[in-house]
């Protein structure tokens, strides 16, 4: 189907200079972003650019026999969505493995989503599920037991990351993973053990993550092929939410060049679906600089081009100046790294490098700007290059001025979705209702750009990013920030779109619908500026148009976009179950699917009552029940 059925169009016999558009999306209500005009009702695009904004008249002059025309059925659209913390590359090439429980409602249905994928997956492999959940978000408000996994997989190894706080493996994982009675605990890192001295299963972040991922890497990883395969299918399912560009954070496991080839390769016979601008991340401690000097010497940020761009290094410099994000641990006490960490600075800038920091805590920030000031005064700061903090959550009044005197940005995540209850528990109400202060840092004049820190934690659905900025409130539904803490749905979204594209230096070319931008947006199945605000997560995009490709389709729009190969292998969890889960959007739906659940809790006990000779077989519960005699 090349179009929509359109009424009000009227191709030009006479195209103006220059021809005529290759799509017209028209009977929109288009958000562009742009003060300067904010709303449209019809747009065109050509050679991947946006090429007019207006109503039916304006499109009538650059629609032509041959350009495609769309119609929006009335539905609101907005500029592409930028993720500007996500380890866009790391998930690609693990997406087909993973069993996702994003969006996951019960823990009884989450594991018999397990239990089916052990029947599926063959020998030698692992079921993983990494990220994307939370406890809370559970009605059982608990994570799974290692006998619940061991019960709902007894053969097959299974491991369930649960934030950066612990992991739970079955009896067959811990064999794979090799850990006995005599397997020392890593540093930072615990291997629970039960009476007799053996692993039970669980192993616990104390405080740092290490011993978490370190076991998660001795899972299987995919061929070649089908990592190509796997990245397509990740950007696909970032395109359903009509996520259109993101800033890749790099990351522990992720080494330069050769975990990167797969999205080189990709952009190279143009198969990216999503804009990408990564990041280097030095990945062995005590060879940063080497490796930090290595890449200055032979790349630049920038290189590339608007699929696929060098953004700078980055989010760590040198491993002893991270900090952990642990919030159901204290926050740690970090030795000295001002020494190393300045060398590394002081090498970037002077480089025309710019970079990003994993920064969680106002303590380790005043330490960091206590180096970039030493360096201020050899005139490295502000020097033009970008760059900043990541995360941020308890930066101070103070840091965030001195942020801004620096020329530094911020990007925050809403980690707070998934471990807000953990930080509250620890710190106390108060604190979390601040955390991270993204009004402060609006105010301070300081760039604010949002993302996930998606797959291996929150989600990588950004709609849930949006109702956490939005509304405060956990996905377990805490409140965490009161109203006058929060920010308006318009603020929220600019820092979905323009926000992203500053900290890549690409303002000018996205991050909103205007003329001669990048053809970027989205058609959502609900109105963001219209729809309950606890209904905000459950958005997602029915069109999703890239450089004026239809990445993604579905509903009206169906079998308009560009075809993907079949999800390989073949007895990979999405391929049965997809990614997140979305839930049905809407007050009745909702209030559809509890009676739903009631009606089949009444049909069962109606079976056990008949089963016990309490009530007649066939027909329904009887009108009065005779509950003294059961």
């Amino acid at each position: 189907m090349d179009s929509m059925p359109v009424s009000g169009v009227t191709p030009a016999h006479d195209p103006p200079t220059g021809g005529t558009a290759d799509l017209v999306l028209r009977n929109a209500r288009v958000h562009t972003g742009d003060p300067a005009r904010p709303a449209a009702s019809a747009l065109a695009v050509r050679d991947g650019q946006v090429l007019a904004l207006g109503d039916d008249h304006d499109m009538a002059a650059v629609t032509g026999p041959a350009t495609r025309v769309v119609d929006a059925l009335g539905r609101r659209v907005v500029p592409g969505l930028n993720d500007s913390h996500l380890h866009v590359i790391r998930g690609g090439l693990n997406y087909v493995l993973e069993l996702r429980w994003d969006g996951v409602r019960s823990l009884r249905q989450a594991l018999a989503m397990l239990r089916e994928q052990a029947g599926r997956t063959p020998r030698g492999q692992w079921i993983r599920v990494v990220g994307g959940w939370s406890a809370d978000q559970f009605a059982e408000r608990r994570m799974p037991t290692p006998a619940e996994l061991n019960a709902a997989a007894p053969d097959t190894p299974v491991f369930v990351l649960h934030l950066y706080q612990s992991a739970v493996l079955n009896r067959a994982a811990v064999r794979a993973a090799g850990f006995t009675r005599d397997t020392p605990d890593p540093p930072g890192g615990q291997i629970v053990r039960g009476r007799d001295g053996h692993p039970n299963g669980v192993l616990l972040a104390a405080p740092a993550a290490l011993v978490l991922y370190s076991t998660l890497a001795k899972a299987p990883a995919l061929d070649e092929a089908d990592r190509a395969i796997s990245t397509r299918h990740f950007l696909r399912e970032l395109n359903r939410f009509g996520l259109t560009s993101a800033v890749d954070a790099a990351g522990g496991f992720q080494s330069f060049p050769e975990n990167y080839a797969t999205v080189i390769d990709l952009a190279r016979e143009g198969q990216l679906s999503l804009r990408i601008a990564y990041h280097l991340f030095p990945q062995t401690a005590g060879q940063e600089l080497a490796d930090l000097r290595r890449w200055t010497d032979t790349v630049r940020p920038g290189d590339g081009d608007g699929w696929l761009r060098l953004n700078g290094a980055g989010e760590n410099l040198t491993w002893a100046a991270a900090d952990f994000e642990n919030f159901s641990e204290p926050r740690p006490e970090l030795g000295p790294y001002e020494a190393e960490f300045e060398k590394a600075v002081r090498l970037l800038m002077e480089n025309g490098w710019g970079f990003r920091l994993h920064a969680t805590y106002d303590e380790t920030i005043r330490r960091d700007l206590a180096v970039f000031e030493r360096l201020a005064a050899d005139g490295l700061f502000p020097a033009g290059n970008r760059w900043l903090f990541d995360h941020a959550e308890t930066v101070s009044p103070a840091c965030l001025e001195r942020i801004a005197a620096l020329g530094g940005s911020v990007s925050v995540q809403n980690r707070m979705s998934f471990q807000g209850r953990a930080f509250a528990e620890r710190y106390g109400s108060e604190a979390a209702a601040r955390t991270p202060p993204v009004r402060e840092m609006l105010t301070a004049g300081v760039p604010v750009a949002a993302g996930t820190d998606a797959t291996r934690v929150s989600s990588y659905n950004p709609w849930v990013a949006l109702h956490w900025l939005v509304t405060g409130r956990t996905v377990g539904d805490l409140c965490l920030r009161p109203p006058d803490r929060r920010i308006s749905r318009a603020t929220a979204l600019e820092m979905y779109t323009l926000g992203g594209a500053r900290l890549t230096g690409e303002a000018t070319v996205k991050g909103l619908l205007k003329e001669g931008y990048y053809a970027d947006f989205a058609v959502l199945s609900h109105d963001y500026f219209a729809v309950p605000a606890e209904e905000i997560p459950h958005i997602e995009s029915l069109l999703t148009v890239v450089g004026g490709r239809i990445v993604y389709a579905t509903a009206e729009y169906e079998g308009t976009d560009e075809a993907v190969p079949p999800i390989s292998p073949s007895w990979s969890p999405v391929a049965r179950f997809g990614g997140y889960q979305a839930a049905p959007a809407g007050h009745g739906a909702r209030q559809a699917d509890r009676v739903a659940e009631a009606v089949a809790a009444s049909d069962e006990h109606h079976r056990w009552r008949t089963a016990r000779g309490l009530a007649a077989a066939g027909g329904g519960p009887a009108l009065t029940d005779p509950c003294y005699v059961l």
